[in-house]
């Protein structure tokens, strides 16, 4: 599966060299040499990973991942250093780092090492569309921005992406986040409250729908319009 990875290196010559060796394997590549622009670009757009050096002009590597963590920027992240000292890795994991790798290096190790960080991110994801939720992290994005959710705002989410393109009843919804077996008129309007403020938050303006509402059924999550005829909410 491809993923967009940032690059975030001074060095033109191992920059140029990791681009072209992920291109080639299909993903999408940002590049920068600042840790300014890296940080404003993580927190901009949504990465499946970072490649970042630690010795960049002005802000520092460290520095910028330690500010991406705080900021809860959950992204992989493969460190590359000069030093071959192990207090560097330690430091490093200790700022967030996933991986470290010292130069120099080999092309194909660093291709390798990204590759098995993104595969155990995406086993931690579920995905809809431009909708994908960090499970492990508890994280949201809808067109590669963040969305904050309450804890039953989230579960509600959970639920239905897991069963996307399927109906999932209100007795589900009921058992699975609120942990009740049984269905009253007040835990009805109870969940229907909450998916009103879900929706507000995932389906916005301009977005296409993905949260539907089955009359008398429950609700669906799908992004795909011929299977919404029975949805009129």
């Amino acid at each position: 599966m491809a993923h967009r990875v940032l690059i975030v290196e001074e060095d033109q010559a191992i920059a140029d060299s990791i681009e072209q060796a992920l291109c080639e394997r299909g993903h999408d590549v940002v590049r920068t040499g600042r840790g300014e622009d890296a940080f404003f670009l993580a927190t901009t757009q949504s990465f499946g990973a970072m490649v970042l050096d630690l010795c960049l002009p002005g802000r520092g590597g460290l520095p910028v991942l330690q500010a991406l963590r705080a900021h809860n920027q959950d992204m992989a992240v493969l460190v590359l250093s000069n030093g071959h000292d192990a207090e560097d890795r330690l430091v490093a994991q200790r700022c967030g780092a996933d991986d470290y790798l010292a130069k120099p290096f080999a092309v194909g190790e660093l291709t390798a090492r990204l590759e098995c960080l993104l595969r155990r991110d995406q086993a931690c994801c579920l995905y809809l569309a431009d909708l994908h939720i960090d499970l492990a992290r508890r994280g949201v994005i809808r067109a590669e921005q963040r969305v904050v959710l309450t804890v039953r705002e989230y579960g509600l989410l959970e639920v239905l992406l897991r069963r996307a393109r399927q109906v999932v009843s209100r007795d589900t919804l009921l058992r699975e986040v609120w942990k009740v077996s049984q269905r009253t008129a007040l835990m009805d309007n109870v969940i229907d409250v909450h998916v009103s403020r879900l929706r507000r938050k995932i389906d916005l303006p301009g977005m296409t729908r993905l949260i539907h509402t089955v009359r008398g059924v429950g609700f669906l999550l799908t992004d795909r319009h011929e299977a919404v005829w029975a949805c009129v909410l």
